[in-house]
């Protein structure tokens, strides 16, 4: 956002966004527009969880900057990333796409060039590294064309009293100290992922949560949110427990060593859009099965025997 729509972002402008979004991929976006007097439109969401690509045509035909989701942090919807940038690309080859593939990266192959985004980011913390630590990828002319965004320590080439001149990428983008820590930390994680079938652990992913849809529509008084179809979702499943508050339900379960999500999870306009104001997320990753999903079911029926619902 700073540095980006710092220069390219002009009064009446159209930043695009949609509806799922986390946070850090909407706030930033609706900031900017709103600093720079330009015009920020949200692309909605079909009733089973998709983008409503109809829209999405529609909001980037003009617009300067399309930021989207790989994949939902809530419904668990995999966004098909590379049949949208083409498509939006065909009206509007000028157009800058940024991916959150925060929620791919650790889930799924990803190839940014086959993809054809302009930026690409994720975080660490989602793939077993430390927090504080991620990764921006973009393509080259762009971000030579954009000026630093922090100023400090080992981004600098040269300074004189007359003028600064800025470091070659990647450092012109790191100021002061990075989180050596950090990047320990995700390089171990990298190599860790890189030795496993991606295929294999994306497939473990959805088997466990469709089995987990299966076994929560059979308790009944439970609304899941997001696709059904196995192949838009992800090993993510968001749902409610009607009579009881996500957060009852997340602590019964704590209480029970199991250790679930609940609130708006970051995306909050979302909820605002579905009806409701907190949800529980259950996430499945590589070190779940299928004993996981019988206790996530034992301690729901447990709760709804407590709150009688």
């Amino acid at each position: 956002m700073y540095a980006l729509g710092a220069e390219l972002i002009k009064k009446q402008d159209i930043v695009v966004t949609t509806v799922m979004e986390h946070h850090s991929n909407f706030v930033p976006w609706q900031q900017l527009a709103e600093k720079k007097q330009a015009k920020f439109q949200v692309v909605d969401i079909t009733e089973d969880g998709k983008l409503n690509e109809e829209l999405i045509m529609k909001h980037t035909k003009h617009a300067k900057i399309f930021a989207f989701t790989y994949v939902s942090n809530m419904l668990g919807t995999i966004n098909w990333v590379s049949k949208i940038i083409k498509k939006v690309r065909e009206q509007n080859p000028d157009i800058i796409i940024l991916i959150d593939a925060a929620q791919a990266v650790p889930h799924k192959k990803v190839d940014v060039q086959e993809l054809d985004c302009d930026f690409l980011v994720f975080s660490g913390h989602k793939m077993l590294a430390e927090t504080g630590i991620g990764v921006l990828y973009g393509k080259k002319n762009l971000l030579n064309s954009m000026p630093p965004f922090l100023y400090g320590g080992d981004m600098i080439n040269e300074v004189s009293i007359e003028k600064t001149s800025f470091a070659s990428l990647p450092s012109k983008f790191e100021a002061g100290t990075i989180n050596i820590a950090g990047i320990i930390s995700l390089g171990a994680a990298i190599d860790y992922l890189s030795g496993l079938d991606m295929e294999s652990v994306q497939e473990h992913e959805k088997e466990l949560a469709a089995r987990c849809i299966e076994e929560l529509e059979k308790l009944g008084g439970i609304t899941i949110y997001g696709p059904r179809d196995s192949f838009a979702r992800s090993g993510v499943v968001s749902f409610t427990v009607d009579g009881i508050h996500a957060h009852d339900i997340a602590q019964i379960l704590a209480d029970k060593n199991i250790c679930v999500r609940s609130g708006h999870h970051c995306t909050m306009p979302l909820h605002t859009r579905l009806g409701i104001a907190a949800s529980t997320r259950a996430s499945f990753y590589i070190y779940n099965d299928e004993k996981d999903i019988d206790a996530l079911t034992a301690g729901i029926k447990e709760a709804k025997k407590l709150f009688r619902a």
